[in-house]
C-alpha cells in the first residue's frame, strides 16, 4: 500500500478503502433487513419469529466468523513488510479453520436448538417459525465461512472494491429468493419468516461461488495461486489465526450478543413489543454499519502501515477514522429524529407495532455516538495486533455494566422494555470510553519504542 504523506492523501486514501466496505456491509446487512422487513409484511408473527432466529443466530454467526477476521491483520502485516510467499499459506490454513468451525456448530446446533427455544416464553407460531427460519439457515453456514476467509484476503489486501461488487451482485438474488419463498409467486412454496432463512443460505452458496471465481481467475488473486497449491494442516499457523482471531471473535460475540441476550428477555413481552424493539433494533443495527466499515478499513491500513513500520501514519489514520465517524453518527442521529414514522413504516404496516416502533427508534438515536467512537478504535487496535484488552474490555462493558444495569431498569422501575435500551446504551459508553484510553497507550508505548530505536 503506497506510503501517504499529506492529510488529505490520508483521507483520499482512507476513502477509497473505507467506501467499498461501507457498501458491502451495507449490502450484507441488507439480508438481514430484507428478510425482517419483508417478513413483517406477512404478519406479526413471521416478524417476531424471525427477530427471535436472529437474535440467535447473530450473535453466533459473528463470533464464530469473527475469529477468522484474525486472517485480515496478518495478511495486512505481511502485505505491509513485502513478505508476499507468506499469504497464499495463511489463507488456505484459514479456509481449513473455517471448515471446521462451520461443522462444529451445525453439530452443536443439532441439539441445543430445541433446548434453547423451548425455554422461551414464546407463542406456538412464533417459536415454529423462528426454530424454521434457523434451520435454514443453518444450510449456509459451510458457505458463509469460507466467503469470511476469501473476503479477508481481499480486502487486507487493499481491493475492498471486489468484495463490493460481489455484494452488489448478490443483492437482487437475494431479494428475488426472498420474494419467492416468503411469498409464495411464481408457484413457490408460500414460507412466510421461514423462507427468508432459505433465500439467505442460497445466497450465501451464491456469493462463495463467485468469490472463487474471481481469486481463481481475475489478477492480482490469480498471482498468489490460493487453490492451486496442496497445503498440509498447519497447527502453527491456526495458532496465529486463533490467537489474533479468537479474542476478536469473543469481543464480537460479547457485543452482538448482549442485543440477542436483550431480544430474549424481551420475550416476556407481547408479540407487539418483540417486533416494535426488533424493527428498531435492526434499522439501529443497519446505521452500525457506519462506524463498523470504518473500523474495518482502519485494520485494513492500520495493519499496512504497522507493517511497513509507518508509526506515525498509524496514529493519524486512526483518529481521522474516529472524526469521521462521529461526524456520520450525527448525520444518522439527525435522521433518525425527524424520519421516525417513515423508518417505522419500513417494517410493519400494523398500527400498535408502527407506534411503540416510533418509541423505541428514540433509543437508537443515542446508541450512535458511542458506536462511533468503539468500533473504529476497536478497528485501529486490531490493525496494532491488540486484541486481548479489547476482548476483557466488551466482557465487562456489556455483560458486567450493560445488561444487569438494563435489567434492573427493566425490572424495578416503570421503564419496562425500555430499560433494556437504557442499559445497552450505558454498555456502549462504558466500552467507548475504555477502549479510547486504551488506544492512546498503545500510541504512547510505540511512539517510545521507536524513539529507542
Amino acid at each position: 500500500m503506497k506510503e501517504t504523506i499529506t492529510i488529505r492523501e490520508k483521507m483520499l486514501k482512507l476513502s477509497s478503502i473505507l467506501i467499498p466496505i461501507l457498501i458491502t456491509q451495507l449490502g450484507l446487512y441488507s439480508m438481514t433487513f430484507f428478510d425482517t422487513t419483508m417478513s413483517g409484511r406477512v404478519h406479526p408473527n413471521d416478524l417476531a419469529g424471525v427477530a427471535i432466529g436472529s437474535s440467535i443466530w447473530v450473535p453466533i454467526n459473528t463470533g464464530l466468523s469473527g475469529i477468522l477476521l484474525g486472517v485480515t491483520p496478518i495478511i495486512a502485516h505481511l502485505a505491509g513488510a513485502k513478505k508476499i510467499k507468506d499469504v497464499p499459506k495463511m489463507v488456505v490454513q484459514a479456509l481449513y479453520l473455517s471448515v471446521i468451525l462451520s461443522i462444529l456448530i451445525f453439530i452443536i446446533g443439532f441439539f441445543v436448538l430445541d433446548p434453547i427455544l423451548s425455554t422461551m416464553n414464546l407463542e406456538r407460531e412464533v417459536l415454529h417459525i423462528a426454530k424454521g427460519y434457523l434451520v435454514a439457515l443453518s444450510f449456509g453456514i459451510l458457505p458463509l465461512f469460507i466467503y469470511s476467509v476469501l473476503r479477508c484476503f481481499i480486502d487486507a489486501l487493499g481491493f475492498t472494491r471486489v468484495t463490493m461488487f460481489i455484494t452488489l451482485t448478490s443483492l437482487p438474488i437475494n431479494f428475488l429468493l426472498n420474494y419467492l419463498f416468503i411469498f409464495g409467486n411464481f408457484g413457490f412454496p408460500k414460507l412466510g419468516g421461514i423462507g427468508s432463512g432459505v433465500a439467505t443460505a442460497i445466497t450465501y452458496w451464491c456469493i462463495t461461488a463467485i468469490a472463487v471465481v474471481i481469486i481463481m481467475k481475475k489478477t492480482p488473486f490469480l498471482e498468489y495461486q490460493i487453490f492451486n497449491v496442496f497445503y498440509r494442516i498447519s497447527f502453527s499457523a491456526w495458532k496465529e489465526i486463533l490467537k489474533i482471531g479468537v479474542p476478536i471473535g469473543f469481543a464480537i460475540f460479547f457485543e452482538t450478543s448482549i442485543f440477542a441476550a436483550v431480544t430474549l428477555f424481551m420475550s416476556q413481552y407481547n408479540t407487539i413489543t418483540i417486533a416494535s424493539h426488533q424493527a428498531a433494533m435492526n434499522f439501529a443495527s443497519f446505521l452500525y454499519m457506519l462506524p463498523l466499515s470504518i473500523s474495518m478499513a482502519l485494520t485494513i491500513i492500520i495493519g499496512h502501515e504497522v507493517g511497513a513500520n509507518r508509526l506515525k501514519d498509524a496514529k493519524q489514520y486512526s483518529y481521522l477514522g474516529i472524526g469521521m465517524a462521529l461526524f456520520l453518527s450525527f448525520l444518522s442521529a439527525t435522521m433518525i429524529y425527524f424520519f421516525r414514522p417513515e423508518i417505522a413504516n419500513l417494517y410493519t404496516t400494523d398500527a400498535a407495532v408502527l407506534k411503540l416502533t416510533q418509541d423505541f427508534l428514540i433509543y437508537a438515536i443515542f446508541f450512535q455516538l458511542s458506536d462511533a467512537i468503539a468500533a473504529p478504535i476497536q478497528g485501529a487496535l486490531r490493525g496494532y495486533k491488540d486484541v486481548n484488552v479489547t476482548f476483557l474490555m466488551a466482557l465487562v462493558s456489556y455483560w458486567i455494566v450493560g445488561l444487569p444495569f438494563g435489567y434492573l431498569l427493566a425490572t424495578y422501575t416503570s421503564l419496562g422494555a425500555f430499560g433494556y435500551w437504557i442499559g445497552l446504551i450505558s454498555g456502549l459508553a462504558a466500552g467507548a470510553i475504555g477502549l479510547l484510553v486504551r488506544l492512546r497507550i498503545i500510541q504512547q508505548r510505540n511512539t517510545f519504542a521507536l524513539k529507542v530505536t
